[in-house]
């Protein structure tokens, strides 16, 4: 009988690889009023991709590099520092795309419509958790801010543009699925 989490060399190396396409994802910088990097499509792709177990261990795997000094997160930075700031909420706050990608998976199956369902509620979790997160550090180190004016700052800037990831994402995964399975 097959245990829910024996992991093939070839799952084991794919993990790997998307931690390691998150990672440079993240560092990926596309300028505007707001710029913004690609890690919310490189977690994106990774849990459409290997799933969401799989695509969680890989998300975990790159938050874990990241707190250990691996400079992984966007601007090449590292360190629990970076967890622990004012963002770091929303950097933790990407296992909850991963997490809502295994549940609604192990629920309800891949279907387009599940996924996006999925991907949109993870994200709006990442939302929730990082902003929160991002209140209570910058209470404690510059001053208390209100929840709309976080919300202002922190995420209303990213949302098109993290749907765009978001949608992008889901449509290659689906035509990678298939060539990772040769």
């Amino acid at each position: 009988m097959k245990k829910s989490f024996d992991l093939k060399t070839v799952d084991l190396v794919l993990i790997a690889v998307f931690t390691v396409f998150i990672a440079v994802c993240s560092w990926i910088v596309v300028p505007g009023v707001v710029p913004f990097t690609m890690q919310t499509f490189g977690v994106f792709l990774t849990v459409n991709v290997l799933g969401g177990k799989k695509g969680t261990i890989s998300v975990l795997l790159y938050l874990l590099i990241g707190a250990i000094g691996v400079p992984v997160f966007s601007g090449f930075t590292g360190g629990i520092g970076a967890l622990l700031g004012t963002t770091g909420g929303y950097l933790l706050g990407f296992f909850c795309i991963s997490l809502a990608g295994w549940i609604a998976e192990s629920l309800f199956g891949t279907k387009t419509v599940v996924t996006v369902i999925a991907m949109t509620i993870g994200l709006i979790a990442c939302y929730l958790f990082g902003t929160l997160w991002f209140l209570t550090v910058y209470a404690k180190t510059t001053g208390a801010v209100g929840f709309w004016t976080a919300l202002t700052w922190c995420v209303f800037p990213f949302v098109p543009f993290d749907l765009i990831k978001m949608i992008l994402a889901i449509y290659l995964a689906k035509k990678l699925k298939p060539l990772l399975k040769q």
